[in-house]
């Protein structure tokens, strides 16, 4: 008998992995930029090296945490909003189905730990496993849709992470130029 429940943790050790390489990443590139103006000598009359490294990982593992479980909490959302409007499946049979995909998210995470000094690396290594993570949502629950449906769903899920991105895009682009404006040069 196989246990439903025996791959749930693997979304979080993913997020785990995921989050430790972008935060070591980031903890690099902010040690050094503190080196550059001079305010890490400072900093190292209140703490230690180990101290500083340890307390900017923490902070930053903590930061990569929240939007890498805020990320999987929308998936996991518009994954089961796909299934409600365009699956014939009402048991939930097709949930049952696609939960052996984390294997790619918890693969591919621990891949990324290798890539940890070279951000597009872990940047691929994501967006591949999340590619292949799709393709495997689809086949699995392609069983209780008919063609129109799989297309509505492949169309719904395009749509949505397109709007999503562009938004975040859209508002981050703003930000910036309203910042670069408002300094006095």
């Amino acid at each position: 008998m196989k246990n439903t429940y025996l791959t749930s943790h693997f979304p979080l050790i993913a997020i785990l992995f995921f989050s430790l390489s972008f935060a070591l990443y980031a903890e690099n590139v902010i040690t050094t930029w503190l080196r550059d103006i001079g305010l890490y000598m400072g900093m190292r009359e209140f703490f230690s090296d180990v101290g500083i490294k340890l307390t900017l990982l923490f902070l930053l593992v903590l930061l990569f945490f929240m939007v890498f479980s805020a990320l999987k909490l929308i998936a996991d959302t518009i994954n089961e909003l796909s299934l409600l409007f365009f699956s014939k499946d009402e048991e939930g049979s097709s949930l049952q189905k696609i939960r052996g995909g984390s294997w790619f998210y918890l693969l591919a995470s621990i891949l990324s730990i290798f890539f940890m000094r070279m951000p597009l690396g872990i940047i691929i290594t994501f967006l591949l496993g999340t590619f292949v993570y799709f393709i495997y949502f689809v086949y699995k629950a392609s069983d209780s849709m008919s063609t129109g449906g799989l297309i509505g769903m492949i169309f719904f899920h395009i749509s949505f992470w397109s709007a999503f991105i562009f938004t975040i895009s859209y508002a981050a682009i703003r930000l910036y130029n309203s910042l670069i404006n408002s300094l006095p040069l």
